[in-house]
């Protein structure tokens, strides 16, 4: 498999051939099919807006989906590859935010069908990284210098006390007010308007 053609779309064309080739066998038709369908895990594991921590299980699952949707698919139905793997994968990373979170997730719009290309042009905007540098953005300056030398920076607050001349309190009051913003932020959905 040639990695330059990891995350590229396929032309209708294209697609078709591939799935003609995993039907007699191809692994890396397989591949390039997965490849060009991993953004829109990453773009519905956005959307459920779950924490951090739950992030890189909730990729991992929407992943297993998307593997087993590659699988499973039946080019004789006439369906359409990519509204068979939106479903797939976005039940399986909602009855994994089920299982362990004991909660209902947060619905997913199904705007994502009414085009093909919603989630490519999306991309940029997929990446969990992205969304904690917008909220980190909508915190006031020392509260994002602090949150960055402490959770980002792995750096120890009496450090950062020390380089900025307070105590070490005040940088802890500094983290829990910029980490109470941040849930605030995420939970209203704020981090997808870069509010």
């Amino acid at each position: 498999m040639k990695t330059e053609n990891a995350g590229k779309s396929l032309d209708p064309a294209e697609e078709r051939l591939l799935w003609e080739k995993i039907a007699e066998g191809d692994d890396d038709s397989r591949e390039r099919i997965i490849l060009a369908y991993r953004p829109m895990v990453f773009w519905l594991a956005k959307k459920f807006r779950v924490s951090y921590n739950a992030y890189p299980d909730l990729i991992q699952e929407g992943m297993i989906g998307l593997i087993a949707a590659a699988d499973n698919f039946e080019t004789a139905r006439n369906n359409r590859f990519i509204t068979y793997a939106y479903y797939k994968v976005r039940g399986r990373m909602a009855n994994f935010l089920q299982r362990s979170e004991a909660r209902a997730p947060l619905p997913v719009e199904d705007e994502y069908l009414e085009r093909d290309d919603s989630f490519e042009n999306d991309l940029d905007g997929m990446e969990w990284s992205l969304a904690i540098k917008d909220g980190l953005g909508s915190l006031p300056r020392k509260e994002m210098e602090v949150v960055r030398s402490l959770i980002i920076e792995g750096r120890r607050a009496a450090d950062v006390a020390s380089e900025q001349g307070v105590g070490i309190s005040h940088i802890y009051r500094l983290q829990r007010k910029a980490l109470s913003h941040l849930r605030s932020w995420f939970s209203k959905g704020d981090a997808t308007s870069g509010a």
